[in-house]
């Protein structure tokens, strides 16, 4: 079976997982593990593997981790193939309603009094997010916008995921959070962003202006210190570029870090380091309790499985977790999408407004919308 049946056989609550090398399709449960404590849910997992190697463990881990419950499952049937294809776009019917969470203006004002507690309080960064909320006549077509997001090339890990409610998250990330294969690690941190344009000399000035920002280039060390120390412990080497590079979607240009490292002891799994890095500044903030803190007191509502982290992992440890950015959460008639950015003190509210627009794209794209 190749990646484009795989596509087209996934169903809401199945599990889905596209990149360049590979497609994962995981259907049905045989064991769901759940669990707050994300040490102790790899653990488990990584044990229960150890008597089916044959399968893969699947799923997603929220934003909070202290609040909401990692989701995990051992699929009863798990098919792979290679880089994901689609036949080409399918038609999405148009909402009969879409409201913002909170008001543009709201959320602008939220960046403000963000960019004053920062300050106030010493914090090096928060990162805030709003919300759209997508109203549908009839069952929301996911496999047509997964199908979609495949097709648009959106991002360089296409996700879906089962959620404990019933939901399911969907999406196309660029940003991975942490690979291992073997002894070698892979995280690729991304921080900085500013919007692609049609035009090819807008949108190569939009790049340029990107990587000379210096509030965007301090955002990301920010970033990329806090993914090198938190990994430094478990590898006897680290690769760490001198300087991030400029990353691009379909939508955004990002300035990005691909660091990468030998493990120490090949004992430790993909999801425990995975559980050890997140939340990275990208998605909370720095310091993070402080930040994860401060998005609570300023965002009016419950982030769950966004800007957690969604994939997979093998019997041996291996496996790849991508951040659960530009995605949705998607019920029967309706669905709800995300887009954050990264607040420092330097922020302006109106391109930090702007910065969130541009990243609602990925899935109105998708939906066939321009909002």
């Amino acid at each position: 079976m190749d990646s484009a049946e795989l596509l087209e056989e996934y169903t809401p609550g199945d599990f889905f997982f596209a990149t360049h090398a590979r497609t994962v399709l995981g259907s049905g449960s045989r064991q769901a593990f759940t669990d707050t404590d994300v040490v102790s849910l790899s653990d488990e997992v990584f044990a229960a593997l150890a008597e089916a190697p044959e399968s893969l463990a699947v799923g997603v881990l929220p934003f909070d981790t202290t609040a909401t419950p990692g989701h995990l499952v051992l699929p009863r049937r798990v098919r792979v193939a290679g880089a994901t294809v689609s036949a080409g776009r399918k038609p999405v019917a148009a909402p009969v309603s879409v409201r913002a969470v909170p008001e543009p203006v709201r959320h602008a004002e939220a960046v403000a009094r963000a960019v004053k507690i920062l300050r106030e309080r010493g914090m090096r960064k928060v990162v805030l997010a709003r919300a759209l909320d997508v109203g549908f006549a009839s069952p929301v077509p996911a496999q047509a916008i997964l199908n979609n997001l495949v097709t648009d090339k959106a991002g360089g890990y296409t996700f879906a995921a089962g959620l404990p409610s019933g939901r399911s998250l969907i999406g196309a990330t660029p940003e991975l959070l942490l690979s291992r294969f073997g002894g070698h690690v892979v995280s690729y941190p991304h921080a900085g962003s500013a919007p692609r344009s049609a035009d090819p000399v807008s949108d190569r000035e939009n790049a340029a202006t990107l990587a000379a920002s210096r509030k965007d280039r301090t955002e990301h060390a920010v970033l990329a210190e806090a993914v090198v120390e938190t990994l430094r412990p478990f590898c006897r080497r680290l690769d760490v570029p001198a300087e991030p590079s400029l990353v691009s979607t379909p939508t955004m240009w990002h300035l990005g870090t691909k660091i990468s490292g030998e493990l120490v002891d090949r004992d430790v799994t993909a999801l425990r380091l995975a559980a050890a890095l997140h939340p990275t500044p990208a998605i909370c903030g720095s310091p993070t309790d402080s930040a994860r803190q401060l998005v609570g007191e300023l965002e009016p509502f419950d982030r769950g499985y966004y800007a957690g982290t969604v994939g997979w992992m093998d019997a041996r440890g291996d496996g790849e977790w991508a951040v659960s950015i530009r995605c949705a959460e998607v019920d029967t008639r309706s669905l709800r999408l995300y887009a954050g950015g990264g607040i420092v003190p330097a922020s302006d509210p109106k391109a930090e407004l702007d910065e969130t627009s541009a990243k609602f794209q990925t899935l109105l794209r998708a939906m066939g919308l321009e909002l």
